[in-house]
């Protein structure tokens, strides 16, 4: 484990799913300190409120005492320096997640020298999940698992039937 290196794994995080719970536990194996950063989400139409995904990302990683849980807004790069963060960790899943966040790594990369960006990955049975699926598959009726913990299940299924239109 790295001395006293504070990480920052950045991510919306609308639900959380195994997987990121997966990525965390593996940062906790290389970091002294994680800081799982919850965006705002400007940018994306979350359907759990900030405080929601908040709350789902705490009760997720709440074994772990060396990771804590911070929402942010703005720039990314803003964040994690003024944290002292000096890693970024990002999930890879597969090949097609690999050249969005090739990119990503380079633009952080020059926005901020000073941290370095790690890939991880989820291990095998969780490489094909993604939030956005987690989404669709709860909205439209189905069964969600064994893709997020028994509490975020419950959270979405409750969600989901508070925006199903009135039979």
């Amino acid at each position: 484990m790295a001395q006293n290196v504070l990480a920052v794994y950045p991510g919306t995080f609308d639900p959380i799913t195994l997987g990121h719970e997966d990525v965390v536990r593996r940062a906790t194996q290389l970091f002294a300190r994680v800081i799982v950063a919850v965006a705002a989400g400007h940018h994306k139409k979350t359907l759990f409120s900030l405080d929601e995904r908040i709350d789902m990302v705490r009760d997720a990683v709440r074994h772990y005492p060396q990771v804590q849980v911070e929402s942010f807004s703005g720039l990314l790069r803003d964040f994690v320096v003024s944290r002292g963060g000096k890693a970024m960790v990002r999930g890879l899943r597969a090949v097609t997640d690999f050249d969005y966040e090739f990119q990503l790594a380079g633009m952080n990369r020059s926005l901020m020298p000073q941290v370095e960006t790690v890939f991880l990955t989820p291990g095998d049975k969780y490489q094909f999940i993604s939030s956005t699926f987690v989404r669709e598959i709860a909205m439209l009726g189905g069964e969600v698992h064994r893709f997020v913990s028994s509490t975020v299940k419950d959270r979405l299924a409750l969600k989901v039937s508070r925006l199903a239109p009135p039979v």
